[in-house]
């Protein structure tokens, strides 16, 4: 997902460390959350480094599967992730494609960065058929997202004013299902439906999952390239602290809220 400028224009490697680590487990879910049948003919909107790009041509066929994404690095990792489908630079608000080319459009964790989500959703509206599903899923940033919500934890006990108005938990203003299933009822669809999805993410030990957060990535990882050495080290340490001071290899899980509706 690169819906959002700069804190997703960096190398698709390091995005794919971050939060990217999730992708697959996340995108087996959320397919299996939208009910795609075979054959179907789908749109990825947001679809950063090509997680749920590879994952929807691996259930539906690379040749029925287009994506889009703002950003230049990360369409050229999903085309190299899935050089059979057809993926594009092209904002959310402005999607390339005519009217109801499609039979149903996913975004993974896109909603959120849309800076014109309205019209985000009414494209994604626009280009799928009557009866079709638009679909969408964000983290449950408030809770069982543990990287995340473990990481502004230890930045707001650090760093209360700094930290305070940039958590993810606090500034996304789709975080609870309620707001999930307000947008999607606005937007129009009907048979709106909000389910939690589960993911996992494997880590070496806790240098690996340290490592892409400096680089800038994402609000958290922009949060902590703003640090000075010393207070970096810092919330490197609490950060640690809270999961338990992991030695060696470890898992975490996460949830998501997914919205599906479907096309009048």
């Amino acid at each position: 997902m690169g819906a959002d400028g700069e804190m997703f224009s960096g190398e698709a490697a390091v995005y794919d460390r971050f939060v990217g680590r999730y992708g697959p487990s996340l995108a087996r879910a959320f397919i299996d959350a939208a009910g795609l049948a075979p054959e179907t003919r789908v749109l990825d909107v947001g679809c950063g480094t090509g997680q749920l790009t590879g994952a929807l041509a691996g259930r539906v066929g690379a040749a029925n599967v287009s994506a889009v994404d703002t950003s230049e690095p990360f369409v050229e990792a999903c085309r190299r992730r899935v050089p059979d489908a057809d993926v594009r630079v092209a904002r959310a608000e402005a999607l390339p494609y005519e009217d109801r080319s499609f039979d149903a459009v996913l975004s993974q964790l896109v909603v959120n960065f849309i800076p014109d989500v309205s019209q985000g959703m009414a494209e994604m509206g626009r280009v799928t058929r009557p009866g079709g599903t638009v679909a969408g899923c964000v983290w449950d940033y408030k809770g069982e997202m543990k990287m995340l919500r473990t990481f502004w934890d230890a930045a707001t006990a650090l760093d209360p004013d700094g930290a305070g108005p940039v958590v993810e938990g606090r500034i996304m203003p789709f975080a609870q299902p309620e707001d999930l299933e307000t947008l999607w009822r606005e937007a129009g669809f009907e048979d709106v439906s909000v389910v939690p999805l589960v993911a996992e993410a494997s880590y070496n030990d806790f240098d690996d999952l340290w490592a892409p957060f400096p680089t800038g990535v994402g609000p958290a990882g922009r949060y902590a390239a703003s640090l000075d050495a010393d207070a970096q080290s810092a919330l490197r340490q609490e950060f640690a602290r809270r999961l338990g001071d992991p030695q060696g290899p470890f898992t975490l899980s996460a949830r998501a809220w997914c919205a599906v509706g479907r096309v009048t």
